[in-house]
């Protein structure tokens, strides 16, 4: 098989799964084929089968897409191996059918057919031993990502400090008090270079009364090194969540003062005499049996004000075998089985026809019988013990089990989750865990069973997988055959050797998830969240729970060399904002801004049916179409409001987009009328202008006729005729002035229709001209008439132009020449009243006078 190089499946922004680059898988010297022609049991769909370097995909259906169920990353395999299945074909023959059974990390049980006579299942076989069980911690699929980091861990914990010893965590109002609580801590780099504790962080908040020595000293009496430290603070009354190891008391109860000194300080019982309670995760009986190897428990009598208590919650091995009983359960008694084969469930409930009363009531018992539900009630009955103890007593609590990173970060965690809302936001849980699980050692790599740091595992290949039920076969045959296989690639499984592999870090997720159903409005995320989160942790796509610690994680530059879940988480949420799945549409900070302390009665946990139930329940995902309503969300409510904010949120970008037409549709209005406007007002200064050229028109008009020219004006060219010219324009003599002979003839019309323009042609007028004194009294009145200008008066003038007339045009170039050719009579030197009687009693004839200048 495989080998798959390019994009798996059209992206869809939707899962880091999509749109991402795999690059071939090299089995020895070769590269892997894919097998075409598989089938994917458990929904009986043909595809087409790749393993690339991160995951094991299968495309299926008629569309050709990765079947969710059929999907799974190569680190998330728990164990495989191969069968033989008889299929009966007709009452005398049956055929045999190659299948490959897979069962996943996150509750899944795959299991794939194959043709006889292929050789695509060993194919398939061979990759899979290949690339699932790397034996160095660099052959991981992460080192070869590029997705980008988001700095380093170690100053987000210091940063997580900074507020923890200030006190500020959820409205501290008294600020001389915070300040007096702040001064009493300090951060240590005692363990600068882990040497005092290798599984705790380099940078240590102690008490300000206790030195140096004094923590090294104290570190010596608990297991491991992990001596008490600070996990919370109430900023009202001052209590102290801590956590710790089991202390090295044995069997004659030792002591340590420097241990019992630390110990006071830490939970603030030496000045302010304080109770304290030391809540031992562990059964009592566990508890005396560490004895035996110099472990132990405290007694009451060497730590002031303090009472011991056994919270009797179960060891990784119980909890390991939970899970495989539960797993079982959701096999066996699903809807969807692994390995085709009908149960009471199974064929979408075709089975229960003709069920009797003991098989239903024993699928009914199955759940219980498991025991998870009873663990994870423990879990968060004694956190809310614990969360009580420091807010209503105003107690301080010191919290450990045997090595202090598995029962202990699952019990500190979930408390400060009912006690500091802060935690019950995005930034807030992501601090809660880098603090709680990575920085004080939780050891991911082994309960998970990828590679430590050092390269090994931890395999114990002499006992029987502890997949199985104690003293009890599987329930299921396809996993019994897969468990009891004697072939290398079934027994060599990540994690399925391992000892130390155990469901620590799914089990306080399910707790998490148990308050999120008790609190529908107190967290800003949703159960999907938390889905998506242990996704990626079992697919170890990402490299933030890789290793064992901080110290293997710092020297091996994980933090450098591969991607950052938080990043990716973020990215996820930014692409649709609050409608995203991850964002509780009912989270209400103002109202749940306190401490949660659910009654005992609401604390009885139910099945986590978003992750446990997503693969074993009949599902339009696993077929590649959309889930229904409430199987792989958050619940039918949550989806419900997260379907109304999808479309709200595509109501409002079409309402937005819409405004967005409407103000281009204005603005371009706005243009348009704009331009309107100015071509209105150049129509309005066009009309002005031809009125003043009509009235300059007339006015020049006048002027030349009353030098003695005769004007004629045309819509044609401009040109200028002569008296002699007058009657035939077109001739085209030399005393025309301008003329364009493009315009002579028809062109001349052609012209006019694209462009019109005023042609003035002037004549000089000659003396013996009829119409000479019309000319040249432009006002237009007759001999011994009355003025125009003068009523009841007489011209003055009467032989030449009106003076008072030819007084109105003002910067004219005036024809000189005319005035050789005007009469000047005798009387225009008489008085005024002489000059009317004489023209009145002896008229005569004008006499002509020329060479007047």
């Amino acid at each position: 098989m495989v080998g798959w190089h390019g994009v798996d499946i059209v992206s869809t922004g939707e899962s880091w799964i999509d749109g991402l680059d795999w690059t071939p898988v090299e089995v020895g010297n070769r590269v892997a084929q894919k097998a075409r022609g598989a089938v994917l049991v458990n929904l009986e769909i043909a595809g087409t089968l790749f393993v690339t370097n991160f995951r094991l995909v299968f495309l299926g259906g008629g569309a050709k897409q990765p079947l969710p169920l059929g999907t799974i990353p190569l680190l998330t395999i728990e164990t495989f191996a191969k069968q033989v299945a008889k299929i009966p074909l007709s009452s005398s023959s049956a055929a045999s059918r190659r299948l490959l059974t897979i069962v996943g990390k996150d509750l899944r049980t795959i299991t794939f057919g194959f043709l006889p006579h292929t050789k695509q299942r060993r194919k398939v076989r061979e990759a899979l031993a290949y690339r699932t069980r790397p034996t160095r911690l660099w052959d991981l699929y992460t080192f070869s990502d590029a997705y980008p980091s988001s700095g380093d861990p170690r100053q987000r914990l210091r940063a997580e400090y900074i507020r923890l010893m200030s006190g500020n965590t959820h409205g501290f109002q008294n600020m001389m008090e915070q300040s007096k609580r702040g001064s009493a801590w300090r951060l240590s780099e005692v363990n600068s270079n882990y040497s005092i504790c290798p599984t705790y962080p380099s940078l240590l908040v102690m008490p300000a009364c206790i030195s140096d020595h004094d923590v090294q000293q104290a570190a010596l009496f608990r297991s491991r090194g992990r001596l008490a430290h600070l996990c919370w603070q109430h900023p009202d009354n001052g209590a102290v969540l801590a956590r710790s190891s089991q202390p090295f008391t044995g069997f004659v109860s030792s002591r340590s003062k420097e241990d019992e000194q630390l110990v006071a300080a830490v939970c603030n019982t030496a000045n302010q005499r304080r109770k304290l309670y030391i809540a031992d995760a562990r059964p009592r009986k566990n508890a005396l049996a560490n004895g035996v190897t110099g472990g132990g428990s405290e007694s009451s009598a060497n730590y002031l004000q303090s009472e011991v208590i056994f919270l009797g919650i179960d060891n990784i091995h119980g909890m390991r075998d939970s899970l495989t009983k539960m797993r079982d359960f959701l096999d066996i008694h699903g809807a969807a089985s692994s390995d085709g084969s009908s149960s009471l469930l199974r064929s979408g409930g075709r089975a229960w026809v003709g069920g009797n009363v003991a098989s239903v009531a024993g699928a009914a018992s199955a759940l219980g019988d498991s025991g998870w539900l009873l663990h994870c009630h423990k879990i968060l009955t004694s956190a809310v013990w614990i969360a009580a103890r420091i807010h209503l007593e105003g107690a301080s609590v010191l919290v450990h089990c045997s090595d202090g990173w598995d029962r202990t970060a699952q019990l500190v965690c979930l408390a400060s989750l009912l006690l500091d809302p802060y935690y019950r936001t995005f930034q807030g849980f992501q601090a809660l865990i880098e603090k709680d699980w990575l920085a004080f050692g939780h050891m991911f790599s082994e309960r998970l069973g990828i590679p430590t740091f050092t390269g090994t595992r931890n395999l114990n290949n002499a006992t029987s997988s502890v997949m199985r039920q104690a003293g009890q076969p599987s329930t299921s045959p396809v996993r019994a055959a897969v468990e009891n296989s004697s072939s290398p690639a079934g027994n060599n499984s990540p994690g399925a050797q391992s000892s130390q592999y155990s469901p620590i870090f799914l089990q306080w997720m399910d707790a998490v998830a148990q308050l999120l159903r008790i609190y529908p409005s107190a967290f800003e995320f949703t159960q999907a969240f938390l889905v998506e989160l242990l996704d990626c942790v079992l697919s170890c796509r990402f490299g933030n729970f890789l290793c064992n610690s901080e110290k293997e994680r710092v020297q091996g530059g994980i933090t450098e060399s591969t991607a950052c879940v938080w990043a990716y988480l973020k990215q996820l949420r930014d692409q649709k904002g609050r409608e995203h799945e991850h964002y509780n549409l009912f989270y209400n900070s103002a109202q749940n801004a306190g401490v949660l302390l659910p009654p005992a009665a609401a604390t009885a946990p139910s099945l986590w049916r978003q992750y446990f139930l997503r693969w074993s329940c009949p599902s339009l995902a696993n077929s590649g179409g959309s889930p229904p309503v409430g199987w792989t969300h958050g619940g039918d409510l949550e989806t419900a409001a997260h379907v109304l904010a999808e479309r709200f949120s595509s109501v409002r970008n079409a309402k937005e987009k819409a405004e967005e037409k409407v103000q281009e549709l204005l603005a371009e209005k706005r243009a348009l009328m704009e331009q309107l406007r100015e071509e209105q007002q150049a129509r309005l200064s066009a009309m002005a202008a031809a009125m003043r050229g009509r009235r300059e028109t007339a006015a020049l008009k006048q002027v030349i006729e009353a030098v003695g020219c005769k004007i004629r004006i045309n819509s044609v060219a401009p040109q200028l005729i002569d008296a002699s010219d007058e009657d035939s324009p077109d001739t085209g003599r030399g005393g025309n002035i301008g003329q364009n002979p493009s315009n002579q003839g028809g062109n001349s019309r052609e012209n006019d229709s694209d462009e019109q323009q005023l042609s003035v042609s002037v004549s000089m007028r000659p003396d013996t001209d009829s119409t000479t004194d019309v000319i040249r009294r432009p006002c237009g009145a007759e001999y011994h008439s009355s003025c125009r200008l003068r009523p009841g008066e007489t011209c003055r003038w009467p032989q030449t132009s009106c003076a008072r007339i030819g007084s109105s045009f003002i910067g004219l170039r005036a024809d000189f020449g005319a005035l050789e050719r005007l009469s000047i009579l005798d009387s225009y030197f008489d008085s005024e009243q002489a000059d009317i009687e004489g023209e009145r009693d002896t008229p005569q004839p004008p006499s002509h006078i020329s060479g007047v200048t």
